[in-house]
């Protein structure tokens, strides 16, 4: 098949899911295309049949604004028409889809299908505003097909929508083989982290407020006070310098550790022991799939697809949005039970194996795109 992939290209989710199965469907002999306005993070190496387009937006003084849903519609007909596309595959129903929609009425290969995949802010924060709404609905329901990353949000796209299209539920998935706990003997970064042996609790997320990173920083203060640890805080956004005011207020400017935006997510995973994600909504939860597959155990909100993910009492726990007293219990009977942990850890791991791995996840997508394809 010839695939065309639209995905923002930044640190998230979505652009992660988008472009890690292009990848592994470049490798199964699909030929991939990548459309968007910059090379997607996660695409840092050469892989054969996988090529990408960067949409340019022209600035004109009648133009306040950059025009880019028209700008990548017109690169989505010129690939679809050069390449000879069978599809395009867009990650988030705005902008991408309504583009592949305009794409699609003026290309003039007839054949050209589009699925849309829903990730969770699209449809639960962006879609719902009043302004966007319709146009959401009528992107989803042009589409040839329809995914969403949990049942979760499925439900809640029908819900919000009145979607009567069928929407069917491939959640995010994971490379086993590249997300795995290292040998702590061989882990420099735990070493310089926690040099007298403190256990390390992480969180990596956007640092948006629908994340609630300032829950991490104060499940962390009352887990240090029974347990020598360290917190790891992963990532930026617009909350960093709210966290970084509650460290300071709290007195924990020692104990937790700010690394910004990182490739190096393995290793610092491997170096942990405990992952936290508090977040208010989370339409499936990557980042606590990610650390899953390192073996760590996930305290987590119940929100969301995060109960999909993480099986209460077996690789994780899950508790009430903002019951922080709660979160740090969960985490201190963990970090004081050594037998406990390591259960709950090769659970982790299992789940990962036998439920998220690329392996299992990517045929789904194949099925998907056969059966769009064969309408």
């Amino acid at each position: 098949m010839k695939i065309g992939i639209t995905c923002y290209p930044t640190y998230g989710g979505s652009g992660v899911i988008a472009t890690e199965l292009g990848k592994e469907l470049a490798l199964r002999g699909h030929e991939v295309h990548f459309i968007s306005y910059a090379l997607p993070f996660r695409l840092t190496k050469y892989v054969e049949n996988i090529f990408f387009h960067e949409v340019e937006t022209s600035t004109y003084p009648v133009f306040e604004f950059p025009l880019y849903s028209l700008s990548l519609a017109s690169k989505m007909i010129e690939i679809a028409e050069f390449e000879n596309l069978d599809l395009l595959h867009v990650h988030y129903a705005i902008p991408h889809a309504t583009s592949a929609y305009l794409a699609k009425q003026i290309v003039k290969n007839k054949k050209l299908k589009i699925t849309t995949t829903l990730h969770g802010t699209d449809i639960t924060l962006v879609g719902l505003e009043p302004s966007f709404l319709p146009l959401v609905k009528f992107s989803i329901e042009q589409s040839d097909g329809v995914t969403a990353v949990s049942r979760f949000l499925k439900e809640k796209t029908i819900t919000n929508y009145s979607i009567e299209k069928e929407i069917n539920v491939i959640p995010n998935f994971v490379d086993t083989e590249v997300f795995k706990k290292v040998s702590i003997n061989d882990c420099a970064f735990r070493k310089h982290i926690a040099p007298n042996g403190e256990k390390i609790l992480v969180h990596t997320s956007n640092f948006r407020p629908v994340k609630r990173v300032t829950d991490a920083i104060r499940v962390f203060n009352i887990v240090q006070k029974e347990v020598p640890s360290k917190l790891l805080l992963v990532g930026d956004g617009p909350d960093r310098s709210e966290c970084e005011r509650l460290t300071r207020e709290l007195n924990l400017t020692e104990s937790v550790k700010f690394l910004g935006k990182q490739d190096g997510i393995v290793e610092i995973l491997s170096s942990s022991d405990i992952f936290l994600i508090p977040s208010q909504s989370e339409s499936f939860g990557l980042a606590a799939l990610e650390a899953m597959a390192c073996g760590l155990p996930v305290i987590s909100s119940s929100v969301g697809g995060l109960p999909e993910l993480v099986k209460h009492n077996e690789c994780g726990f899950i508790s009430e949005i903002g019951d922080v007293d709660r979160m740090a219990k969960y985490t201190l009977d963990l970090l004081t039970n050594d037998k406990k942990y390591e259960i709950f850890s090769q659970n982790a791991r299992s789940r990962t194996l036998n439920k998220f791995d690329k392996s299992i996840i990517v045929p789904m997508y194949e099925q998907h795109y056969k059966n769009i394809l064969d309408q």
